[in-house]
């Protein structure tokens, strides 16, 4: 399948509820699911690129451990994407995103499940792997951090703060794409149509007499975000901590080496308590790798399917 298809999960919440957007490759009654979880202004069509190598890479190996072959399931996260936003933007932090998550997952029904998560999405995969108690209909097997652990670094988050949640109106895509690459950097080098790739799905047409596009999101999901400060920050770290130390699927924490989010002690760290993530770090990137690159793309079905 060289392109997904678009499909959509009820999601219950207190006004009256939401339909979440995933985007679906593979077989669709595959039993081995493979889900893609992107960042915080991001959404799932980053994971064109390592969606096809995690096809290819499962039909080399005989279907990975599923005989109706792999699925990767790459969801917009709430108020991002094809998805609803939120009547309630207080209702955009991670324990809803995680709900959210559960809810596709029924609908889904997999046999044998890993995760791959970007920053926000792996804080959300990690809430999945390691909270007891959620009804998962089979635990994650493998998971991926990419670029994020229970310790934020507090000038990365102030740097995000500055430019989410901001009204951006573009002439073109190109526009957009090079307003985004301004303050991208961090995601390492990529050629201009690798950009404008990952570029296109991050805008939407407008339709009204000015035309041009806009930002994929609501900008309502950066009112909680603005709610933290250094010191509530620091204090949910122990609970993120918790939730890393219960994780028992094989880990693998990827580390953009230029990172600003994630510390090499906090990486560290990882290496030696919990699950014990095998750490590689990629040079010449920040915050946060993209797995468009070759080797990228590689050292995450390499570890999901070897």
């Amino acid at each position: 399948m060289t392109e997904p298809s678009l499909e959509f999960v009820n999601c219950p919440d207190a006004n009256g509820g939401h339909r979440m957007a995933y985007w679906q490759w593979g077989q669709p009654d595959a039993g081995h699911v493979v889900v893609c979880a992107h960042g915080l202004s991001r959404q799932g069509r980053d994971f064109d690129v390592l969606a096809r190598a995690l096809l290819a890479r499962g039909a080399e190996k005989g279907a990975g451990t599923d005989q109706r072959g792999v699925r990767v399931i790459c969801p917009d996260v709430v108020g991002r994407g094809k998805s609803d936003w939120l009547k309630d933007p207080m209702g955009y932090q991670i324990p809803n995103y995680a709900a959210d998550m559960l809810a596709m997952l029924t609908q889904v029904k997999p046999t044998t499940l890993d995760w791959i998560g970007t920053s926000m999405g792996g804080l959300i995969g990690m809430v999945m792997a390691g909270q007891p108690g959620l009804p998962l209909t089979v635990p994650i097997r493998r998971l991926i951090l990419n670029d994020v652990g229970p310790v934020l670094q507090w000038a990365s988050l102030v740097r995000i703060g500055d430019f989410l949640g901001k009204t951006m109106r573009f002439a073109s895509v190109q526009q957009a794409a090079d307003a985004m690459w301004a303050i991208s950097t961090g995601f390492g080098p990529h050629t201009p149509e690798q950009w404008l790739a990952l570029s296109q799905p991050m805008v939407k047409p407008m339709t009204d007499a000015q035309g041009g596009v806009a930002m994929h999101y609501d900008p309502a999901i950066a009112v909680p975000f603005k709610t933290v400060t250094q010191e509530s920050a620091a204090q949910g770290e122990a609970a993120v901590w918790a939730l890393y130390d219960n994780i028992s699927a094989q880990t693998l924490l990827l580390r953009g080496e230029q990172s600003d989010l994630l510390s090499p002690q906090t990486a560290l760290a990882m290496t030696q308590r919990g699950p014990k993530a095998r750490l590689v770090e990629f040079a010449g990137v920040g915050h946060a790798p993209t797995f468009v690159a070759n080797y990228q793309a590689y050292t995450g079905t390499s570890f999901i399917f070897d």
